[in-house]
Protein backbone atom coordinates (compact mmCIF):
# COMPACT_ATOMS: atom_id res chain seq x y z
CA UNK A 1 0.00 0.00 0.00
CA UNK A 2 1.62 3.51 -1.06
CA UNK A 3 1.28 5.61 2.11
CA UNK A 4 1.57 2.80 4.38
CA UNK A 5 3.45 3.50 8.04
CA UNK A 6 5.68 0.78 9.22
CA UNK A 7 7.00 0.96 12.65
CA UNK A 8 10.34 -1.28 12.23
CA UNK A 9 11.91 -2.77 15.02
CA UNK A 10 14.23 -5.23 16.11
CA UNK A 11 11.99 -7.97 17.06
CA UNK A 12 10.34 -7.72 13.75
CA UNK A 13 14.31 -7.88 11.78
CA UNK A 14 15.01 -11.05 15.08
CA UNK A 15 12.02 -12.59 13.96
CA UNK A 16 12.56 -12.32 9.81
CA UNK A 17 16.26 -13.58 10.65
CA UNK A 18 14.64 -16.69 11.77
CA UNK A 19 12.40 -17.15 8.93
CA UNK A 20 14.88 -16.66 6.89
CA UNK A 21 17.40 -19.10 8.31
CA UNK A 22 14.44 -21.64 7.94
CA UNK A 23 13.30 -20.24 4.16
CA UNK A 24 17.04 -21.20 3.10
CA UNK A 25 17.10 -24.36 4.37
CA UNK A 26 13.78 -25.55 2.98
CA UNK A 27 15.08 -24.17 -0.51
CA UNK A 28 17.80 -26.76 0.09
CA UNK A 29 15.45 -29.58 -0.34
CA UNK A 30 13.58 -28.44 -3.30
CA UNK A 31 14.48 -28.24 -6.96
CA UNK A 32 17.25 -25.36 -8.13
CA UNK A 33 15.44 -22.36 -8.89
CA UNK A 34 11.74 -23.50 -7.41
CA UNK A 35 10.19 -20.19 -7.46
CA UNK A 36 9.00 -20.21 -3.25
CA UNK A 37 6.58 -18.42 -1.77
CA UNK A 38 5.86 -17.26 2.11
CA UNK A 39 2.41 -15.40 3.22
CA UNK A 40 2.05 -13.78 6.66
CA UNK A 41 -1.03 -13.67 8.36
CA UNK A 42 -1.86 -11.50 11.45
CA UNK A 43 -4.76 -9.48 12.78
CA UNK A 44 -4.82 -5.29 12.01
CA UNK A 45 -1.57 -3.71 13.63
CA UNK A 46 0.20 -7.03 14.69
CA UNK A 47 3.03 -6.51 12.63
CA UNK A 48 2.36 -8.18 9.18
CA UNK A 49 3.89 -5.55 6.94
CA UNK A 50 6.60 -4.79 9.31
CA UNK A 51 7.71 -8.64 9.31
CA UNK A 52 7.48 -8.92 5.25
CA UNK A 53 9.19 -5.58 4.53
CA UNK A 54 12.15 -6.93 7.05
CA UNK A 55 12.08 -10.66 5.81
CA UNK A 56 12.49 -9.43 2.33
CA UNK A 57 15.31 -7.29 3.33
CA UNK A 58 17.35 -9.70 5.29
CA UNK A 59 16.44 -12.19 2.47
CA UNK A 60 17.89 -9.82 -0.07
CA UNK A 61 21.50 -9.81 1.79
CA UNK A 62 21.63 -13.16 0.79
CA UNK A 63 21.68 -13.27 -2.82
CA UNK A 64 17.73 -14.17 -2.37
CA UNK A 65 15.44 -11.31 -4.26
CA UNK A 66 11.85 -11.08 -2.97
CA UNK A 67 9.31 -9.12 -3.82
CA UNK A 68 6.44 -8.24 -1.16
CA UNK A 69 3.06 -7.74 -2.11
CA UNK A 70 0.41 -6.93 0.49
CA UNK A 71 -3.12 -8.73 0.55
CA UNK A 72 -5.04 -6.01 1.79
CA UNK A 73 -4.67 -4.67 -1.95
CA UNK A 74 -7.11 -7.40 -3.54
CA UNK A 75 -10.49 -6.20 -1.44
CA UNK A 76 -13.29 -6.57 -3.70
CA UNK A 77 -14.43 -2.99 -3.02
CA UNK A 78 -12.58 0.09 -3.08
CA UNK A 79 -11.33 1.59 0.10
CA UNK A 80 -14.07 4.60 -0.38
CA UNK A 81 -17.17 2.30 -1.05
CA UNK A 82 -16.17 -0.38 1.44
CA UNK A 83 -17.43 1.16 4.35
CA UNK A 84 -20.83 1.92 3.10
CA UNK A 85 -20.91 -1.56 1.89
CA UNK A 86 -19.88 -2.73 4.69
CA UNK A 87 -23.15 -0.94 6.58
CA UNK A 88 -25.84 -2.10 4.02
CA UNK A 89 -24.12 -5.74 3.64
CA UNK A 90 -24.04 -6.34 7.78
CA UNK A 91 -20.62 -7.00 9.51
CA UNK A 92 -21.42 -10.54 9.40
CA UNK A 93 -20.52 -9.98 5.28
CA UNK A 94 -16.85 -8.65 6.64
CA UNK A 95 -14.59 -11.48 6.45
CA UNK A 96 -12.28 -13.83 4.12
CA UNK A 97 -14.81 -13.65 1.65
CA UNK A 98 -14.45 -9.71 1.01
CA UNK A 99 -10.77 -10.22 -1.16
CA UNK A 100 -10.85 -10.94 -4.70
CA UNK A 101 -9.13 -14.93 -4.40
CA UNK A 102 -9.35 -15.54 -8.51
CA UNK A 103 -6.72 -12.42 -8.42
CA UNK A 104 -4.69 -13.27 -5.79
CA UNK A 105 -4.24 -17.03 -6.99
CA UNK A 106 -3.82 -15.45 -10.66
CA UNK A 107 -0.82 -13.25 -9.41
CA UNK A 108 0.57 -16.51 -7.24
CA UNK A 109 0.24 -18.22 -11.04
CA UNK A 110 2.34 -15.23 -12.62
CA UNK A 111 5.30 -15.41 -10.11
CA UNK A 112 5.75 -19.07 -10.18
CA UNK A 113 5.68 -18.98 -14.56
CA UNK A 114 7.96 -16.25 -14.28
CA UNK A 115 5.89 -13.54 -16.01
CA UNK A 116 4.52 -9.77 -15.93
CA UNK A 117 1.71 -9.10 -13.62
CA UNK A 118 -0.84 -6.31 -13.21
CA UNK A 119 -1.21 -6.13 -9.84
CA UNK A 120 -3.50 -3.53 -7.50
CA UNK A 121 -1.64 -1.16 -5.70
CA UNK A 122 -4.33 1.10 -2.88
CA UNK A 123 -2.59 4.80 -2.24
CA UNK A 124 -4.28 5.28 1.25
CA UNK A 125 -3.95 9.28 0.79
CA UNK A 126 -6.94 9.40 -1.94
CA UNK A 127 -8.11 6.02 -1.42
CA UNK A 128 -8.05 4.85 -4.41
CA UNK A 129 -6.95 1.75 -6.26
CA UNK A 130 -3.64 1.82 -8.89
CA UNK A 131 -2.91 -0.36 -11.30
CA UNK A 132 1.38 -1.91 -10.96
CA UNK A 133 3.24 -3.67 -13.52
CA UNK A 134 6.02 -5.87 -12.23
CA UNK A 135 8.15 -8.80 -14.02
CA UNK A 136 8.06 -11.33 -11.62
CA UNK A 137 11.30 -13.23 -13.91
CA UNK A 138 13.44 -10.87 -11.80
CA UNK A 139 12.23 -12.18 -8.38
CA UNK A 140 13.02 -15.03 -6.57
CA UNK A 141 10.88 -15.38 -3.65
CA UNK A 142 7.26 -13.80 -3.07
CA UNK A 143 6.01 -12.86 0.41
CA UNK A 144 2.68 -12.36 0.59
CA UNK A 145 1.38 -10.57 3.78
CA UNK A 146 -2.59 -9.84 4.81
CA UNK A 147 -5.21 -10.17 7.24
CA UNK A 148 -6.14 -13.18 5.37
CA UNK A 149 -3.25 -14.37 3.57
CA UNK A 150 -2.37 -17.85 4.73
CA UNK A 151 -6.09 -18.80 3.35
CA UNK A 152 -4.00 -18.48 -0.31
CA UNK A 153 -3.31 -21.59 -2.72
CA UNK A 154 -0.39 -22.69 -3.64
CA UNK A 155 2.07 -21.34 -0.85
CA UNK A 156 5.28 -22.95 0.35
CA UNK A 157 5.56 -21.78 4.24
CA UNK A 158 2.38 -20.30 6.07
CA UNK A 159 3.06 -17.93 9.00
CA UNK A 160 0.68 -16.75 11.36
CA UNK A 161 1.13 -13.70 14.36
CA UNK A 162 -0.54 -14.66 16.98
CA UNK A 163 -1.56 -11.67 18.49
CA UNK A 164 -4.95 -10.07 18.81
CA UNK A 165 -6.06 -6.62 17.47
CA UNK A 166 -6.71 -6.16 21.51
CA UNK A 167 -3.10 -6.33 22.18
CA UNK A 168 -2.10 -3.99 19.15
CA UNK A 169 -4.15 -0.87 20.11
CA UNK A 170 -0.97 1.77 19.99
CA UNK A 171 0.11 0.61 16.88
CA UNK A 172 -3.04 1.07 15.46
CA UNK A 173 -3.58 4.54 16.57
CA UNK A 174 -0.48 5.64 15.26
CA UNK A 175 -0.51 4.22 11.89
CA UNK A 176 -4.50 5.43 11.64
CA UNK A 177 -5.26 3.70 8.33
CA UNK A 178 -8.72 4.12 9.21
CA UNK A 179 -10.64 6.03 11.54
CA UNK A 180 -11.37 4.47 15.01
CA UNK A 181 -15.07 4.51 15.46
CA UNK A 182 -17.78 2.03 17.04
CA UNK A 183 -18.32 0.70 13.68
CA UNK A 184 -14.64 0.16 13.14
CA UNK A 185 -14.04 -2.09 16.22
CA UNK A 186 -17.03 -3.94 15.59
CA UNK A 187 -14.84 -4.51 11.69
CA UNK A 188 -11.59 -5.25 14.14
CA UNK A 189 -14.42 -8.19 16.08
CA UNK A 190 -15.24 -9.50 13.02
CA UNK A 191 -11.93 -9.59 11.22
CA UNK A 192 -10.47 -11.00 14.81
CA UNK A 193 -13.15 -13.90 13.99
CA UNK A 194 -11.86 -14.25 10.53
CA UNK A 195 -8.05 -14.16 11.29
CA UNK A 196 -8.32 -17.06 13.84
CA UNK A 197 -9.97 -19.70 11.86
CA UNK A 198 -7.34 -19.65 9.83
CA UNK A 199 -4.48 -20.17 12.61
CA UNK A 200 -4.15 -24.26 12.11
CA UNK A 201 -2.95 -23.44 8.94
CA UNK A 202 0.32 -22.02 9.77
CA UNK A 203 3.70 -23.79 9.91
CA UNK A 204 5.17 -21.01 11.73
CA UNK A 205 3.61 -19.09 14.58
CA UNK A 206 4.98 -15.79 15.67
CA UNK A 207 3.44 -15.68 19.57
CA UNK A 208 3.24 -13.11 21.59
CA UNK A 209 7.07 -11.84 22.17
CA UNK A 210 7.33 -12.30 18.48
CA UNK A 211 9.39 -15.46 18.76
CA UNK A 212 9.39 -18.14 16.40
CA UNK A 213 7.38 -21.73 16.40
CA UNK A 214 7.28 -24.68 14.34
CA UNK A 215 4.03 -26.43 13.96
CA UNK A 216 5.77 -28.98 12.37
CA UNK A 217 8.37 -29.52 15.75
CA UNK A 218 11.59 -28.55 13.80
CA UNK A 219 14.26 -26.87 15.19
CA UNK A 220 13.64 -23.07 14.24
CA UNK A 221 17.24 -21.98 14.33
CA UNK A 222 18.74 -18.78 15.89
CA UNK A 223 20.38 -16.16 13.75
CA UNK A 224 22.37 -13.05 13.88
CA UNK A 225 21.21 -9.71 12.66
CA UNK A 226 23.74 -8.35 10.23
CA UNK A 227 23.25 -4.65 9.09
CA UNK A 228 21.88 -3.85 6.59
CA UNK A 229 23.48 -3.01 3.27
Amino acid sequence: MLGDILLINDMHKEAACAIKEYVLKDLEKLENGHRYVVSISGESGSGKSELAHSLGKILQQNNVRAKVIHTDNYYKIPPLLREEWRRSKGIDKVGIKEYDWIRINRTIRDFREAQECMIPCIDLIPEQVDKLITDFSKIDLLVMDGLYAIKTNDVDLRIFIDLTYHETKINQIIRMKEAMSDFRLEILEQEHKNVVSLKPLADLIVDKSYQIIDTNNNNIEKCELTSEK
